[in-house]
């Protein structure tokens, strides 16, 4: 079943000859096509037909130009062509995000954290602010959860020292978060 598509025969820009080449090709071609490139896609039958017109399409704007090199068959170069479609198609689909059609996003959606984010940086700005005695104090207390003991201990400071400091650490921290409207 071999294709006598040539230069000789077909000219891009004759009209009947388009026609024909365009039937011819789909006639002896398109069915085993088909066949090949739904083993490609898994039986998917709308992509294996959108895969062939593509190559078909292909192969209509190289006719010329694969006839004038003497091949005899288009068929091998159509099944490269399908193959190297399905790839690119399954490349493209594995570079992107899956689509989720029909369902309810408010259910699978995350929560906002950006007001969390927001909290986060003014905490950490107003913390800059404070002196470092006091930022000493806070980040053994409350980031390294230590007790004001065990942090007066790793800080080799007096209880009462440590004491006031938190003390006093706290209540710069809440005049700082103030300033920058955060008061919870």
């Amino acid at each position: 079943m071999t294709s006598g598509l040539t230069a000789g025969r077909h000219h891009r820009g004759e009209g009947d000859n388009e026609d024909a080449l365009v039937r011819e090709l789909y006639e002896q071609h398109a069915a085993p096509l088909l066949r090949f490139v739904l083993q490609l896609v898994a039986g998917d039958r709308q992509r294996a037909e959108d895969i062939v017109q593509e190559t078909l399409l292909r192969g209509w704007r190289n006719a010329h130009r694969l006839g004038a090199q003497g091949q005899v068959s288009l068929r091998p170069w159509l099944v490269t062509v399908a193959r190297r479609i399905a790839i690119d198609e399954h490349r493209s689909q594995s570079a992107r995000p899956a689509e989720a059609y029909g369902v309810d996003l408010e259910n699978v959606s995350e929560p906002d954290e950006s007001e969390h984010v927001l909290r986060r940086m003014a905490v950490t700005d107003a913390l800059r602010t404070l002196s470092q005695p006091h930022q000493e104090m806070l980040l053994e207390t409350y980031f390294k959860g230590r007790t004001v003991a065990e942090a007066a201990e790793a800080l080799g400071l007096p209880l009462g020292t440590a004491k006031s400091r938190v003390y006093y650490a706290l209540r710069a921290l809440r005049s700082a978060l103030e300033k920058r409207g955060v008061t919870d």
